[in-house]
């Protein structure tokens, strides 16, 4: 029994050492955790490291690069950022090519057009300016003819829309179809371009289809793009939208909205030619003789001719010439003048404006001169401005026309700038000397 409960004391003691494998355990990083005291003991004072450990002075001690930071050139990004793109000035070598390139299109509209230069005129401003005109006149005077001879003397796409009672909107902009993928076996939505996806856009008889149509074609005039299925489709550039309407038939039209009348730039008139200018055109219908127009621009181009109009500087007297033009429609205004508080009900906004100007600088470089003047902005001033003016029933009752209030008006705004001296020295400074006030 003794000998028994010996050895079992005698195994106790053998049983509590660990065996001889444990220590290669990874257990010896005890002796790392001793230093802690060491590391927490400076926390109280602001002690500095010992000599011995530089790498702990450096990462202890304040950091110096933080000093000079406000004497760094900051500033200079912003200010670049900050700072406006400054356009380059138009040379004259721009100005020769624009006007050479003028020359050209117009001669090879002379080809299938007689006649007609005011209207080709406006055309042409209204696309170098990036607008869009609406052509009015009884049938039979080539509007469509003229339309389809620009395009291809600008060697754009064209498409033609005939605006019918029954057209919808997605026969304009497009529509997304189904189509079955025959590697899958899946059906997805395919979109299908409509005619509206073109350089230039022939919307004939406008006013023959509902408003619901008619407003397909807002999108696209204003931001060049159209929204299908809630993706958007950029439209190629330049696009240019030309639409024609009759004065004469009314019934089974649809007026367009003032919404989408303040999306044209102009609204040309298509008249009657003269004597001479319908006997060559007998001439010319009436032989078997068939004419060719030659593309002069290409696309690239006439984007490139877009850009040198916008860099075409107007005096602060001339943006204020066409400023009061247009503000003075508006029969709200205190300083509007008592003719227009008499017959207008709704003046011409800030697109107003715009288009003045706009149309004045495209005019000036039509005729090789490098700045916009008063005059050009008069010559721009009744197809910028007819469409914008609504008359009241009084102006109706005496047959007055916008035609007629826009001369009263550039009469009014004449007259006072010839009261004002210090105006007045201003045109010949830039070699525009007035003339021919109406």
């Amino acid at each position: 029994m003794d000998e028994t409960r010996k050895d079992a004391g005698a195994e106790g003691p053998v049983r509590t050492p660990p065996p001889a494998a444990r220590p290669e355990s990874p257990a010896p990083p005890r002796p790392v955790a001793a230093p802690r005291p060491a590391t927490v003991a400076p926390r109280p004072g602001p002690a500095p490291a010992p000599a011995s450990s530089p790498r702990v002075a450096a990462a202890a001690a304040p950091r110096p690069a933080a000093a000079p930071a406000p004497s760094a050139p900051r500033p200079a990004p912003a200010a670049v950022a900050a700072a406006p793109r400054k356009a380059a000035p138009v040379d004259e070598a721009s100005i020769r090519r624009l006007g050479e390139t003028y020359h050209a299109i117009r001669k090879e509209i002379q080809k299938t057009i007689v006649g007609q230069d005011e209207v080709v005129d406006l055309l042409l401003v209204a696309l170098l300016a990036n607008g869009h005109c609406l052509l009015e006149g009884v049938p039979g005077l080539a509007k469509t003819l003229l339309i389809s001879s620009l395009a291809q003397a600008l060697s754009l796409t064209f498409k033609r829309i005939q605006f019918t009672p029954d057209l919808m909107p997605s026969d304009i902009t497009g529509t997304e179809i189904i189509q079955d993928d025959p590697e899958t076996g899946e059906r997805k939505f395919k979109f299908l371009e409509g005619p509206i996806f073109a350089n230039i856009i022939l919307a004939d008889e406008i006013n023959r289809t509902p408003p619901k149509t008619q407003a397909a074609l807002l999108e696209a005039m204003q931001e060049h793009q159209v929204t299908i299925g809630g993706k958007r489709h950029r439209l190629s550039e330049p696009f240019f939208v030309l639409a024609t309407q009759n004065p004469i038939e009314q019934e089974g039209t649809y007026p367009l909205p003032e919404a989408q009348l303040d999306r044209f730039m102009f609204n040309t008139f298509v008249d009657y030619p003269s004597e001479d200018e319908e006997l060559e055109i007998v001439k010319r219908t009436t032989t078997d003789l068939s004419v060719e127009v030659t593309p002069t621009l290409e696309a690239d181009e006439i984007l490139q001719l877009q850009r040198i109009v916008r860099r075409v500087p107007v005096a602060d007297h001339v943006a204020r010439y066409a400023l009061r033009l247009a503000r003075l429609t508006r029969a709200g205004s205190d300083s509007a003048p008592k003719f227009i508080r008499d017959y207008v009900n709704w003046g011409a906004g800030p697109r107003a404006s715009q288009y003045l100007v706009l149309g004045a600088k495209a005019r000036a470089v039509l005729q090789g001169r490098f700045h916009a003047s008063c005059d050009d902005v008069r010559a721009v001033a009744y197809p910028v401005l007819r469409h914008r003016i609504l008359t009241n029933f009084n102006a109706e009752a005496e047959g007055i026309k916008p035609d007629g209030i826009i001369r009263r008006l550039i009469e009014t705004v004449d007259a006072e700038e010839n009261e004002n001296p210090a105006r007045g020295k201003l045109p010949e400074l830039f070699g525009s000397p007035r003339s021919g006030q109406a």
